[in-house]
């Protein structure tokens, strides 16, 4: 997607919807609105059509228009009772209940700060305390963790019945485009959660990138095709797509729901992953588009072979987290053969993708995380800070309107990650091609993807080291082929069980946190000639150890 190409070139040709420009020396879309609010009341003119499939209501399934989600959000929105600027807590699964409360939020002018609804009462309780909100919406299982937690705020169980109300009054106070918008929570190398703030022209410029990728991708394949765009978009399904991620997560807040709200599509929500409940969904919802981790996507797969499930109507996959495995990709590829498959590379300090390829652009380089996104400048430098030649590996840095703010209330940890000009250390270890693709080498963060969900070692080490009989311990990664990793743990303890170390995070963490596997070396942990544990050598000894535990 390189600035010179003519598909680029038209799309985001000066007076369209994606004219690019430069404001504060970084690359903008000039004719987006400041205010997030501004952009989700765009899609107001959708009117009747399906928004919502949801099947957690008092009577079951929901089926909620864009009309009835906008009044229930209006109705919201009367009584959150705050004041432009005020930060709000949303505690929630996946259900309908989170998107009316975070858009309720927008349109009040708040701040969304979105809780890790798995976390447990003092995790949750933690959050809350570190952004001091004025209220926090929840569910009524979370409502209930909260309070055993501790805390006796306001709070609003969203899932209780609203009284009337009056209108919500006019406010014409529109947000600037650096106003703080949503914090997202984001484990750090300290084993303490970080806010990222993600301001309204970070979210804004992150929503538009995406609507642009698509845009690109169709007229691509009208051109591949030899026929005019206006006819490939009226052979195209109506969009619905699967949301199967977190809402609390970057993936899921902008491509699981604000980037298909957006272009007015139907967004199917599962409550939990079931392979077996999504590919009967997909069939059953004509679900068109799936962003997905490689662990959802292989139990997808394997599910789909076992009941011959129709996949049909899937035109477009994406995954992301952890690198597509090859095998992986033939499978879906043989399964789905008429979907367009994609990977993402991003984060949260980047309001979603930064790089990206889809269909042909992805298959010319399979082992890669995509290409840099057009409104995104990056840079590969070495521990001197000075750049990397082609394929050769340093640490990822890049600077967008997509980046955040910083870190809520850590001026500390905001420095370290953001120089004053601006570029944003990743803490990924990687290289860029002469062709622009973008390849993962290693984490320079310590910290394990498994089956999607990052692992932060710091925050689970942190827990061990409270269990009194533990005298020291390292966690880290073992390849796992369903998950892509396992976290696992090596202690030196007396008078404890591996079951009794499990619990113990799982107690204090949410349970996706708390090792797969715990073994006890009788002897020291190796170390390093800084004296730290040398976990290269331990994941090297981690067969001998498993096999001897």
């Amino acid at each position: 997607m390189s600035r010179v190409d003519p598909v680029f070139a038209a799309v985001t040709a000066p007076g369209t919807p994606f004219e690019i420009g430069e404001r504060e020396g970084l690359r903008t879309f000039v004719n987006a609105p400041s205010d997030l609010n501004e952009l989700i009341e765009s899609a107001r003119r959708f009117g009747e059509r399906t928004f919502i499939v949801d099947f957690d209501g008092p009577q079951g399934e929901r089926r909620l228009s864009y009309a009835e989600v906008f009044a229930w959000r209006d109705r919201l929105a009367c009584h959150l009772g705050i004041a432009r600027g005020d930060r709000v807590a949303i505690c929630m699964r996946n259900r309908a209940e989170w998107i009316v409360a975070f858009l309720a939020v927008i349109r009040a002018g708040g701040i969304a700060a979105m809780l890790n609804s798995r976390g447990s009462a003092a995790e949750l309780v933690a959050m809350i305390d570190d952004v001091t909100p004025a209220l926090v919406i929840a569910d009524s299982e979370r409502a209930a963790l909260i309070r055993e937690g501790g805390y006796r705020g306001r709070l609003l169980d969203q899932t209780e019945p609203l009284e009337d109300t009056d209108a919500l009054p006019d406010d014409n106070a529109r947000a600037a485009p650096h106003d703080p918008c949503a914090i997202l929570f984001t484990s750090g190398t300290t084993g303490r959660v970080k806010g990222a703030v993600l301001s309204h022209r970070s979210l804004i410029t992150g929503l538009l990138g995406t609507q642009l990728t698509g845009t690109m991708v169709l007229h691509n394949m009208a051109q591949q095709y030899g026929i005019a765009v206006d006819t490939m978009m009226q052979q195209v399904p109506p969009q619905a797509i699967l949301l199967v991620s977190p809402l609390f997560h970057i993936s899921g807040l902008g491509s699981g729901f604000l980037a298909p709200m957006l272009s007015g599509g139907k967004v199917v929500i599962m409550r939990r992953w079931d392979a077996e409940e999504a590919v009967g969904l997909i069939a059953r919802e004509k679900v068109t588009q799936l962003s997905t981790v490689p662990t959802m996507l292989w139990d997808m797969v394997h599910k789909a072979h076992l009941t011959e499930a129709d996949l049909s109507s899937l035109r477009n996959i994406g995954s992301g987290g952890q690198a597509l495995p090859l095998n992986l990709l033939e499978e879906t590829r043989k399964l789905c053969p008429h979907a367009v498959i994609g990977v993402g590379y991003g984060m949260t300090e980047t309001s979603g993708a930064i790089a990206q390829a889809v269909g042909e652009d992805f298959l010319r380089a399979r082992a890669s995380a995509g290409r840099v996104l057009p409104l995104v400048d990056l840079r590969v430098v070495h521990a001197d800070g000075s750049e990397c030649g082609a394929n050769e590996s340093g640490e990822i840095m890049v600077r967008s309107a997509m980046v955040m703010n910083g870190y809520w209330n850590r001026p500390e940890d905001t420095a370290k990650a953001l120089t004053p000009d601006g570029w944003l250390h990743t803490g990924d270890i990687g290289y860029q091609d002469q062709d622009g693709y973008i390849f993962i080498v290693d984490r320079a963060k310590d910290m394990v993807i498994s089956g999607g969900e990052n692992i932060y070692c710091a925050e689970v080490e942190r827990v061990l080291c409270e269990l009194p009989e533990i005298t020291e311990c390292a966690t880290f990664g073992v390849p796992d082929e369903r998950l892509g990793e396992r976290l696992v743990a090596v202690v030196q303890a007396d008078g404890l069980d591996e079951g009794a170390v499990i619990d113990w995070v799982a107690d204090r963490l949410a349970r996706y946190k708390a090792p797969a596997r715990v073994v006890f070396s009788a002897r020291p942990l190796p170390r390093n000639a800084a004296q730290k544990i040398d976990k290269i050598a331990l994941r090297a000894l981690w067969p001998q150890l498993a096999s001897e535990d």
